[in-house]
């Protein structure tokens, strides 16, 4: 028996009906965010390392691919026991898009809304629904400090969520203060309460008794007895007062808004608002961000306000319900390459009427060949002899 190939442990291969999918999927939420005014970018997939390790992104900075440095550089490093790797795979859109407007920052607006959709890497333990690598699409306003930039990212991604069938997700919220307030009062260093957020965060996997036991081997008894007494005992019945702004500012998609005082998102980076998109069908979070106002800052040495959220493309394709393309789809079949000029200008000719248009020889068993072009999507298909001088001669058919 052949050996199994396969692709790297956690990373998958996309088949082409997957791929068709997925990028309609992905085309959807993109024309909805350019409608609003906002703009594609591309940053490299590789950032240096110092700055995905810069203690901005939680337990995500243990997961980072790390890449070696080459030639010279390696032997040298190698020789003096120095660090051995300078870059690494990015674990998330919002560290390279820090890091590319304070690149960029002199040619870019001054409020700049940005689009990003790309692949992430994370070195974690795959398991169902959560892989190596994954596709992320970001939008993110920076430059704007106002409950306005909150209020447009938060109403754009349930609008963009609602064309994709997914109308019954609503966006949990809390805000850092808040968080860090509570943390202050079970007891938690101030110089330690990352680390507490990073254990709180964890509280959907390893559940209350999970989350207060991790607290007590990192703060002692007294911190997990009032740490216990918190979580057992959340208000959730009403916004804090520095949220309810952000409520009013939603108007009537305010009522798909939900205040979780446990709410943490693992990364350090996040300084006011923080939320996270669910939907009653999906087992975790289809999405999430936060506000981050001092991050660009760290690059740039100057702060700029800044706010963005993240969809889980991998996780809103298993919920999502796309509607039927309209674009005809239809096969022509030829039996000899002698007519191959004639197929290639005919294909022309149905492309410019709307059509996708492929050419195929046309096989001995015609039946199977008919189920292969099926699954691929193709809906008609036309043979095409020597005496076929243009499209209105095709006598085009449904596939059975």
């Amino acid at each position: 028996m052949a050996n199994q190939v396969n692709p790297p442990r956690g990373m998958r291969d996309i088949l082409p009906e997957d791929k068709v999918l997925r990028e309609r999927l992905i085309s959807s939420v993109r024309q909805g965010y350019l409608a609003r005014g906002f703009q594609e970018v591309e940053t490299p997939a590789l950032e240096d390392l110092s700055r995905l390790t810069s203690g901005q992104g939680g337990d995500n900075e243990k997961l980072v691919f790390q890449v070696l440095k080459r030639g010279d550089d390696l032997d040298a490093a190698i020789s003096s026991g120095s660090g051995l790797a300078d870059l690494g795979l990015r674990f998330d859109l919002t560290v390279p898009l820090t890091r590319y407007f304070a690149t960029n920052q002199a040619v870019l607006p001054r409020v700049f809304k940005a689009i990003q959709i790309g692949p992430v890497w994370r070195a974690e333990r795959p398991q169902k629904g959560r892989y190596r690598q994954f596709l992320q699409c970001d939008i993110d306003i920076i430059g704007d400090s106002s409950i306005l930039a909150e209020a447009e990212l938060l109403s754009a991604s349930l609008v963009a969520l609602a064309e994709l069938g997914l109308d019954e997700a609503i966006i949990r919220i809390n805000h850092r203060e808040v968080l860090t307030e509570s943390i202050a009062k079970i007891g938690v260093p101030k110089n330690e309460q990352l680390s507490a957020m990073v254990t709180i965060d964890k509280l959907d996997k390893l559940g209350i008794d999970g989350v207060i036991a991790e607290l007590g081997e990192k703060f002692g008894k007294s911190v997990a007895n009032a740490g216990f007494e918190w979580l057992s005992n959340l208000d959730q019945s009403r916004f804090p007062e520095i949220l309810q702004p952000l409520v009013d500012a939603m108007g009537s998609l305010g009522s798909r808004i939900r205040y979780d005082a446990s709410l943490v998102r693992g990364m350090g980076y996040y300084t006011g608002a923080i939320f996270e998109i669910e939907h009653p069908l999906a087992s975790s979070s289809i999405g999430g961000g936060g506000r981050y106002d001092t991050m660009v800052g760290k690059w740039s040495g100057t702060d700029a306000p800044a706010v963005g959220i993240s969809l889980g493309i991998e996780r809103i394709i298993e919920l999502a319900s796309l509607p039927k393309e309209q674009t005809s789809s239809l096969v022509l079949m030829i039996d000899s390459e002698a007519i191959t000029g004639q197929a290639l200008s005919i294909q022309s000719e149905l492309i410019a009427q709307g059509f996708r248009c492929r050419i195929e020889f046309r096989q001995k068993n015609f039946k199977v060949q008919m189920a292969s072009l099926t699954k691929q999507g193709f809906e008609k298909f036309a043979q095409l002899d020597s005496g076929t001088v243009s499209a209105s001669d095709l006598d085009i058919r449904v596939i059975d």
